[in-house]
């Protein structure tokens, strides 16, 4: 051995060695529940937001032939939020419609908007009195399918939710 790879006075390097493996493991496992506790927004300050999806109903329009050529189409909708931090309903979308729009009705009719905020602890209602999805192009719907929509949060992100087509003149 080089006297440099002396270990010192009465120690082999194999003592040595197994002298460093306990705290190398105690380390590793350390940072491993550190990491799943980050992954799992434990830590810090970072709040996951949780929504919740009550009711998701998508009126049939009535028996017209002009119904059946996909005019617009208006989809309602319970949304709480479960935590503590406010949010926003960003947008929409369904493979049952062109496009998904979200919009605040008015006396002179629909108007778009950007984004509705749900708060914190709070509920936000989607229907036919105040703010809605309207479906733009929507494909022929019967009563009793099931329509699916995907909801679009700044901070929940992504909300799947299937929405019940109920008969013309219910909710």
């Amino acid at each position: 051995m080089t006297p440099a790879a002396v270990p010192g006075p009465g120690r082999s390097l194999g003592e040595l060695a197994r002298a460093g493996l306990a705290p190398l493991v105690c380390a590793a496992a350390l940072i491993a529940l550190l990491s799943g506790w980050v992954l799992a927004g434990g830590a810090g300050t970072i709040t996951r937001v949780r929504v919740e999806v009550t009711l998701a109903a998508v009126p049939a329009q009535a028996f017209t032939a002009r119904a059946a050529a996909g005019r617009t189409t208006p989809a309602y909708l319970v949304i709480r939020n479960l935590s503590g931090q406010p949010d926003e309903l960003l947008s929409a979308r369904s493979p049952a419609a062109a496009r998904v729009e979200l919009g605040r009705r008015r006396a002179a009719g629909l108007a778009a908007v950007t984004g509705f905020p749900v708060p914190a602890h709070g509920t936000l209602t989607l229907s036919p009195f105040g703010s809605d999805l309207v479906l733009i192009g929507a494909r022929p719907l019967q009563a009793g399918e099931t329509v699916p929509l995907t909801l679009v949060f700044r901070h929940a992100g992504q909300v799947n939710v299937n929405a019940t087509v109920t008969p013309p003149g219910s909710p």
